[in-house]
């Protein structure tokens, strides 16, 4: 944990790693039962639910949750899918709007009373959705392309100089089979990570200067801090949003890229 001097003698600590730090939910629980975990599985049944209720009698005319639901749907078909998969968009709209809602859900849990962690802040949560969208890349593109064909495709794009090849070849496989999964994962969780930590930051000057070592001097200092937190709070949601967008659309690009080799 880092530690500010501020005021003289007087010292503030800043929020770290220990943020991230949560014991199992309760004494004799498994090691792997905390609280993002448990946030986690709120937020698949959040989606769940609300995918139930949405679609699962729709009406010719929607209203109230079948609504919303054609909202997201629609966003999601329109901004994700189609621009990358063209007519094989309905196919994966299943998978591309689950991840969209789920990844959204996980992030909002960080600006959420009471629960206040965001899901995705923790990396483990990340690298399962990249590691089994990339499994499905690599399995689609085997299928539709051959074993030979979707590396070959992947390694040696048409159109160049032969000795190019020696270059391009190991960077484009690097860059297909490890950078891009890591990126994928990393993205959304460094956005995450990095945000819960900035609000909390804020959220405790203004604690500490308000009510911990409330002076003069320091009051305007904790009422700045209050005044950033909620501002910061409003470009997290942006953000928390933002993310979800870009990790389902990720998503289709790669599943794109493996159905149509040309991508």
């Amino acid at each position: 944990m880092s530690a500010l001097t501020v005021l003289a003698a007087d010292e503030f600590k800043a929020p770290g790693l220990e943020l991230f730090e949560f014991p199992p939910l309760w004494d004799g629980a498994p090691f792997w039962l905390t609280k993002p975990v448990l946030l986690a599985l709120l937020s698949s049944v959040v989606v769940i639910g609300f995918c139930w209720s949405a679609f699962a009698n729709p009406k010719l005319v929607p209203r109230g949750m079948q609504n919303i639901g054609e909202m997201g749907y629609t966003f999601v078909r329109d901004q994700v899918a189609r621009p990358f998969l063209g007519k094989d968009a309905d196919r994966y709209m299943g998978l591309l709007l689950s991840l969209f809602f789920l990844v959204w859900i996980w992030n909002l849990m960080g600006v959420v009373p009471v629960l206040q962690f965001p899901v995705a802040s923790h990396i483990a949560f990340p690298i399962v959705l990249a590691v089994s969208v990339y499994a499905l890349k690599i399995y689609l593109g085997m299928k539709h392309q051959g074993a030979l064909g979707y590396f070959k495709n992947m390694m040696f794009p048409p159109g160049l100089p032969k000795p190019i090849y020696f270059l391009l070849a190991p960077i484009e496989f690097l860059s297909n089979m490890i950078v891009a999964p890591f990126t994928h994962a990393v993205r959304l969780f460094a956005n995450m990570f990095a945000g819960h930590i900035i609000i909390a930051f804020f959220s405790m000057v203004g604690f500490w200067f308000l009510f911990e070592k409330l002076t003069p001097l320091g009051a305007p200092v904790g009422v700045l801090g209050v005044l950033f937190t909620i501002a910061m709070t409003g470009f997290e949601l942006f953000i928390q949003f933002l993310q979800a967008f870009l990790f389902a659309l990720l998503a289709a690009m790669y599943i794109g890229g493996s159905l149509h080799a040309e991508h």
